[in-house]
């Protein structure tokens, strides 16, 4: 942090890695170790949904399979699919957001043309984003081995997930109906800080996100909150002290000292994405290109394969207007011919009056 005059102290936080931004502007006002590379749990499910939610048809519906199902790990957060039934992409994303459920995660990743393809596309979503501290393994947040993320990663997918309308509405959803047992039972978001379930207040002014836990990340919390015109995401990373409400209650200080800190602390970072790859350069056409770019854009010149030098003919002495004619000076010969056609008529004309004279000479 680097504060200024009159900006409130920040509180005591136990986290391994958190981070405080603005979530408009992008500025990132305080944060300790947020790039340290640490299991994000089922907070890595914000990036499966805004890598997700623009490529599945929001209308779409899937019939989950055993397949699918087999391959959710042991120990996860479950929504309650059963193999055979149909679900909607809303049913799904309402599985996701307020179960965490990882069964929902693979039935929407089997949509998106199956789990290894949504694992690729996470990971270049991250990199277009410059979140560069993650490595995606397992969509739904599960522990895998080297699979990481920081808080600022998780505060940048948190970001960007802000930015749409439909993840804004799952991700602030308190309570739904989900298809089952023959009709429809009732699941509640896992965000207490959004619910305030389990004796965790709510939060004001709290748009929620997301929040995780597995053995090895511990609690895991992305939360964002709008107050004043401003909205504030912050990321808490495994608390070191506290019950399992601490990571609630670390986001809450937070997000109170971020509301507080509102133009008395200068930005010590941006989560702002890298600029995009310039296209690739477009082929060359034939023919020359005009003016300085001909220099940059030729292509390299093709290496000259070195030849014995051969020594020209010898030429004859002539004389420089032979050089000249022979160089293709077409108005020397022109003009040599019509002066000597001239003198020749003008030579004739003064014979032919000499001849005409003489007899004439000769009378008088």
């Amino acid at each position: 942090m680097r504060p200024k005059r009159g900006a409130p102290a920040l509180p005591g936080v136990s986290a391994l890695s958190w981070l405080v931004a603005d979530a408009r502007k992008g500025e990132v006002l305080a944060a300790h170790d947020a790039h340290r590379p640490l299991p994000p749990a089922s907070t890595l499910k914000t990036l499966f949904a805004v890598t997700a939610l623009p490529r599945l048809p929001k209308d779409g519906e899937h019939t989950a399979t055993e397949a699918e199902l087999d391959d959710v790990g042991e120990g996860s957060s479950e929504v309650g699919i059963v193999a055979g039934d149909s679900y909607t992409v809303e049913d799904l994303w309402n599985g996701v957001f307020l179960s965490s459920g990882n069964d929902a995660v693979h039935a929407l990743a089997e949509m998106n043309g199956g789990w290894d393809t949504t694992v690729k596309q996470m990971r270049l979503k991250a990199k277009l984003l410059g979140a560069y501290d993650t490595h995606v393994v397992s969509p739904d947040g599960y522990d895998a081995d080297g699979q990481v993320s920081s808080a600022f990663d998780l505060a940048v997918f948190g970001r960007t997930g802000l930015a749409s309308r439909e993840f804004v509405k799952y991700s602030s959803t308190v309570d739904a109906e989900f298809p089952g047992y023959g009709g429809t039972f009732g699941i509640v978001n896992t965000n207490r800080l959004l619910t305030g379930e389990d004796g965790v207040e709510p939060y004001r002014g709290l748009i929620g996100v997301k929040n995780g836990f597995t053995s090895e990340a511990g609690y895991t919390l992305i939360a964002a909150a709008r107050r004043g015109g401003r909205t504030l995401v912050v990321t808490v990373m495994n608390p070191q002290w506290g019950g399992v409400h601490e990571v609630y209650e670390e986001a809450r200080d937070l997000l109170d000292w971020g509301f507080k800190a509102a133009g008395r602390v200068t930005p010590v970072g941006s989560l702002e994405p890298p600029p995009p790859p310039l296209p690739p350069r477009p082929p060359m056409k034939d023919g020359p290109v005009p003016g300085p770019l001909a220099r940059v854009l030729a292509p390299a010149a093709a290496p000259v394969q070195a030849r014995k030098p051969v020594a020209a003919p010898a030429r004859p002495a002539r004389a420089a207007e032979d050089e000249r004619e022979e160089s293709g000076s077409g108005f020397v010969m022109p003009v040599a011919f019509i002066a000597s056609a001239c003198l020749a008529a003008l030579a004739l004309f003064f014979v032919r009056r000499a001849a005409r004279r003489k007899p004439e000479s000769h009378d008088a």
